[in-house]
């Protein structure tokens, strides 16, 4: 592996991603139905900010998940989520009326030896859920008009398309894992899809760009398709791609693993998990499918196409003209020789 890693680092790994497309393609889609399955089958988990509800929250550092959940459920309360923090406990159930309000924080503050008044309340309305959800969407498209709009004018239109369509197949795994998982979404989770759009989008563009200058040396005489060039330039931005990668996504790992086991940032969870699921996929969109899918749209131009019948002809010239080589006076003496044993 070591080995491997080193020659990988070197630039001494020439992997085939464009020749291999059927293959990614398949991967991607296969991904992309187990996202919306989930989707359909499970939807989101979607946070109190969402869907509205009451918060609760209180200290009580010798209970456990169990005994708070079983407390606000002997209490009357059925949608039951508990959390911690570095404050204490944070218990979000279904939007209750005011009276049962009171007989719930009366219960838990009896259950664990409090004051009622230090069970605090929060009640959170579900048109507010409704706003911010609504300004995601109004931001989402503002970006993805912007995105079209810059990689057209700063490269093609094929260019923007392939990058868009990275940015949605990025989007749907991401919302399927946490389908899957069950992950609560809040706006934090909003905010970190929001970034994985710019991070997956900024790796599209360096792979993008290096594609841009070595095609652009492709003329009549060129002795590369353009799906060879396109994945020269990719391998050249291979180990770039990776490290990027690597050294975002630590932090990021270091804050969903152990930030929030050991610390409780359950808030940090929730934009977290987006980051890191984003970040690799992000990674497999534009050295996989982004860039398999500008070669299937560029090699239908005849300008390309003119160049890989030229070198397709020209190589079966030269298989042609290998297998009409003479024989040499040692290949013929050799073949005689060969002969006369086989007769002995």
């Amino acid at each position: 592996m070591s080995g491997i890693a080193r020659r990988l680092y070197r630039g001494e790994i020439d992997v085939d991603f464009v020749g291999r497309r059927k293959l990614w393609y398949g991967l991607s889609a296969l991904l992309l139905v187990v996202s919306t399955v989930g989707l359909l089958l499970n939807g989101l988990n979607l946070g109190v900010e969402f869907k509205g509800g009451s918060v609760f929250s209180f200290k009580a550092p010798t209970a456990v998940i169990e005994q708070v959940r079983g407390a606000f459920g002997d209490a009357g309360a059925h949608q039951v989520i508990v959390q911690t923090t570095n404050n204490g406990w944070r218990v979000t159930t279904e939007s209750l009326p005011a009276e049962e309000v009171t007989t719930v924080q009366k219960a838990v503050a009896q259950r664990f030896g409090l004051p009622q008044n230090q069970v605090t309340l929060q009640v959170i309305g579900a048109s507010w859920g409704g706003q911010v959800a609504d300004k995601a969407v109004t931001g989402l498209i503002v970006f993805m008009l912007a995105i079209i709009l810059y990689l057209t004018v700063a490269f093609e239109w094929k260019m923007a398309l392939s990058a868009v369509v990275a940015l949605l197949h990025d989007l749907v795994i991401t919302a399927g894992v946490y389908a899957w998982s069950r992950f609560e979404v809040t706006p934090a989770t909003l905010l970190g899809f929001l970034t994985i759009l710019g991070y997956s989008l900024y790796d599209a563009v360096v792979v993008f760009d290096m594609i841009k200058e070595v095609t652009a040396k492709l003329g009549t005489t060129s002795k590369m398709t353009y799906t060879q060039a396109a994945n020269n330039a990719l391998n050249h931005t291979l180990i770039r791609s990776l490290n990027t990668t690597l050294v975002a996504i630590l932090p990021v790992a270091a804050i969903l693993f152990v930030g929030t086991s050991l610390f409780g940032a359950g808030t940090l969870k929730d934009l977290s998990l987006a980051l890191f699921v984003g970040m690799i996929v992000g990674t497999y969109s534009s050295l996989c499918v982004a860039t398999p899918m500008l070669v299937t749209l560029k090699e239908r131009e005849p300008r390309y196409q003119a160049i890989a019948r030229r070198l397709a002809s020209q190589g079966a010239r030269g298989a042609a003209k290998a297998s009409r080589q003479p024989v040499t006076a040692g290949a013929a003496n050799g073949a005689a020789d060969g002969e006369k044993r086989r007769k002995k």
